[in-house]
């Protein structure tokens, strides 16, 4: 007699919870981000660790791996450079067009004396509240913190609080600001470990012929030579010139500026000769995003800048944003929604619980990592940008908008990244020196830790920063002027503007599906002005629309 086959498997098992999950915060989603003012990372974490090996176990981590002891940590650094290499193509090509070579001047001054100031102060903040760590160990977990999570600085970014209360030079600023802070803190992470890896052994250092207890106990037995390469600053500078920037800045944002130039002149030719439909064109920046992870990973170069140069690139004429826009594209927003799901849930199931009270090793304690956040968000940012905003005029004006800018960096999935990358440059914990084996052991929990308690002060405190910003800008939305509403009104599809190099339909008459499909809608504000002047009738650089692929319209 034939019985039903049981097959609860974690494959199974992991597919119902995530499944469940989405489906009972889609019901409520609205209520939980409007009216509870919670987004989708905290309640997604809270899930996983539901869901995970501290509750109801049915995320088995552990077992995922098989038997690999590090499978752990190579599903968290892939699943991570996954989730950041998608987003951060997003984030590029929705800035506006040309933005970096606009932005040249500030990018430079927030990407490289602002975040070495944050780099330092963080890593003095993580050196006083883990003592045993040492200076360089303090250095290596300080970079993994100084990227700034791209998709929730997008809360502040985008959406009615920040039309109403930010200008948009400072929320466009602060999107291509976090995308390109992803990238740039590699040089800082692998100077930190190219002075760590090629000091000497610490002195009080034996091998186990050598071991004698009337000298004392040493750092370490037995590896003296593991985990240091030796030769001092000198070698490890040139070690970082030539890996840590040319090879992985220099190559890594030519490659992506490379792929994003190739993949805009294709789109531009495929989309006039008509050989690309809406699905596949809404695909790209997925597919480039996957591309550019995976062949960085092959060579090893920095993926995070190369993906979100390549977003740059491929809207760097500003017409493949504005298409998607035109297009009404839902896809990379449900995409993006789906794998913040995931990867918080994922880390709310991997949370080491276990490790963040290791007092007779690290010094690491519970107490410690939370001060340490609220020390983090005090001074990782602020002070740097209250510093050099004067330097930036265009972006920051005064400075309470500095304020606004340097409170609001969070640290996200290229913070875990980060982490895990560095855990691949040191031996295994245990296997070498003390001062490396406190760093192994210390950079897993106390970065997790941090990554959530920004996660959850961004989520929770987002409302009533919004609320206190508009207190202190007294910053209240302009009104909507008449030019402006006419604009609104022809880019909703009520009336039907003139398209470049084309002809003047009759104003007033609706639109019809063809000319709305043959038009592109500009990105808009309801409550600012127009991007694009409506005037200048016969001026060659006063364009209604932006250019859209059209057969007989040229493209810049």
């Amino acid at each position: 007699m034939l019985h039903p086959i049981l097959d609860i498997n974690n494959f199974n098992v992991v597919l119902a919870v995530i499944s469940t999950y989405v489906l009972l915060f889609g019901f409520i989603s609205l209520k939980i981000k409007q009216r509870w003012y919670l987004g989708e990372a905290l309640p997604a974490f809270l899930a996983g660790v539901a869901f995970g090996p501290a509750a109801a176990r049915f995320l088995k981590v552990s077992q995922w791996a098989g038997d690999d002891s590090d499978g752990d940590h190579d599903i968290t650094y892939d699943l991570a450079r996954l989730v950041i290499g998608i987003q951060l193509v997003k984030v590029g090509y929705q800035l506006p067009r040309k933005y970096l070579k606009e932005r040249f001047k500030e990018m430079t001054i927030c990407l490289l004396p602002l975040t070495a100031i944050g780099w330092l102060a963080t890593s003095g903040c993580i050196m006083l509240m883990i003592p045993r760590i040492s200076f360089l160990s303090a250095l290596i977990i300080g970079s993994c913190v100084a990227c700034t999570d791209p998709i929730l600085s997008q809360a502040i970014a985008k959406g009615p609080f920040a039309d109403n209360y930010v200008r948009r030079p400072l929320r466009e600023f602060i999107s291509s600001e976090a995308g390109g802070n992803d990238g740039f803190g590699f040089p800082f992470l692998l100077l930190a470990v190219a002075l760590l890896r090629y000091a000497e052994a610490p002195d009080n250092t034996a091998s186990l012929e050598d071991f004698d207890l009337a000298r004392g106990i040493p750092d370490s037995l037995g590896t003296a030579d593991i985990g240091r390469f030796g030769g001092g600053v000198t070698r490890a500078l040139r070690h970082w010139a030539i890996e840590g920037v040319l090879y992985m800045m220099v190559l890594g944002s030519g490659y992506g500026a490379l792929i994003g130039f190739i993949s805009r002149k294709l789109l531009n030719l495929a989309s006039k000769r008509r050989w690309i439909d809406n699905e596949c064109f809404a695909l790209m920046p997925v597919a480039v995003g996957l591309f550019i992870v995976g062949t960085c990973g092959c060579f090893g170069s920095d993926e995070t800048l190369a993906c979100f140069v390549a977003g740059n690139a491929l809207n760097w004429d500003g017409l493949y944003h504005a298409e998607l826009q035109a297009r009404h594209d839902a896809f990379n927003s449900t995409l993006e929604t789906l794998l913040n799901f995931g990867i918080c849930m994922y880390l709310g199931a991997v949370m080491p619980w276990d490790q963040f009270h290791m007092p007779d090793t690290t010094g690491i304690t519970v107490w410690r990592l939370i001060v340490l956040g609220f020390l983090i968000l005090l001074f990782r940012r602020m002070p740097a940008i209250l510093l050099g905003y004067r330097f930036m005029p265009k972006v920051c004006r005064n400075w309470r908008e500095a304020l606004f800018m340097g409170y609001f960096g969070p640290i996200g999935v290229g913070a875990i990244a980060y982490a895990e990358y560095a855990r691949r440059l040191f031996p295994a914990p245990g296997k070498s020196d003390r001062e490396i084996n406190d760093l192994t052991a210390a950079i897993s929990p106390g970065m997790i830790l941090v990554f959530v308690f920004h996660r959850e002060q961004m989520d929770v405190l987002m409302f009533p920063s919004c609320l206190l910003v508009g207190s202190i800008f007294d910053h209240r939305p302009r009104p909507v002027r008449p030019r402006a509403q006419r604009f609104i009104q022809a880019v909703q599809g009520t009336v039907y503007l003139r398209p470049p190099g084309g002809s003047r339909p009759p104003v007033g008459e609706r639109a019809t599906p063809e000319q709305q499909y043959n038009r592109t809608r500009a990105t808009l504000n309801n409550r600012e002005q127009p991007l694009f002047p409506l005037t200048g009738r016969g001026s060659a650089n006063a364009t209604i629309l932006p250019r859209r692929y059209r057969g007989n319209t040229k493209t810049e």
